[in-house]
């Protein structure tokens, strides 16, 4: 039966009266049935067709090869990296706050322990970061994000790539490092850091450090996550655990040190 016969045959609600299954297009692993098969032109046509409309370059299918590109892009360039340390913090912190400095002696210790630093390349703490690790002659990374503002990647980054999609920049922050270190910062900071905590505490990543860098800007924090979160039940014991709180640059890199000794010593 072709085309015409069948759609006659069919009753108002689409299904051919026999009660056989409803006539149906196949387009690529997609299928068309009922009112749904209406559009007549093959998806080769629609390729070698010049004319019309470029709204297709923003629908979601083509959004699907953006981010493919992105994952194949950032595994690619981060394939060979060695191992590394990714440090979230504040793109509004200035260069004359202590926090700045205390970014910059972290990418600089982490360097000196050889560890490359990871950092989502913009300004303010990430900055410090990238700059105390390329200063100290270590491999300096930024990983950027496009934003509605103009930012770029910092001038200290000497292995950088720029995202369109936040969720393939972070799984890059967390497929490449061996811990994670939070200096102080804002949505964004805290955004990774409950993200990061979810992946260990669920498993979804082999288990390494939470470093919290200043206890009096995230003491606030974690005394909250003790009194409400866990008091209430909402986590366990050990999860407290997944959080390490600290002043001090050395006890940081200790503490991502033995992690990574422990993690080379079950592989």
């Amino acid at each position: 039966m072709n085309d015409v016969n069948d759609a006659a045959a069919q009753g108002s609600g689409g299904e051919r009266p026999d009660g056989e299954r409803p006539r149906e297009k196949q387009r690529g692993p997609v299928v068309l049935r009922r009112q749904q098969r209406n559009e007549s032109s093959t998806t080769d046509q629609r390729l070698l067709d010049s004319r019309g409309h470029t709204d297709w370059v923003h629908t979601d299918p083509w959004r699907v090869l953006r981010i493919q590109a992105e994952f194949v892009e950032g595994f690619g360039m981060l394939s060979e990296l060695p191992r590394a340390v990714t440090v979230f913090g504040s793109a509004r912190t200035p260069r004359d706050h202590p926090e700045y400095a205390l970014g910059r002696d972290l990418g600089a210790a982490l360097a000196r322990d050889n560890f490359a630093v990871i950092t989502g390349g913009g300004p303010g703490a990430m900055e410090a970061v990238n700059r105390g690790c390329q200063e100290a002659g270590g491999l300096s990374v930024g990983l950027g994000i496009e934003l509605p503002f103009e930012q770029g990647l910092n001038e200290w980054v000497d292995l950088g790539i720029n995202f369109r999609y936040f969720f393939a920049r972070k799984t890059m922050f967390v497929k490449y490092s061996q811990a994670f270190v939070c200096l102080p910062g804002g949505f964004g900071t805290l955004d990774e850091l409950f993200e990061a905590l979810t992946l260990v505490q669920t498993k979804k990543v082999t288990k390494f450090p939470v470093v919290l860098m200043g206890t009096e800007y995230w003491g606030g924090l974690y005394d909250w996550i003790e009194r409400s979160v866990l008091s209430h039940g909402k986590i366990g014991e050990k999860d407290m655990k997944l959080l390490y709180l600290t002043d001090e640059v050395d006890d940081a890199v200790k503490v991502v040190h033995e992690a990574y000794r422990a993690w080379e010593d079950t592989h």
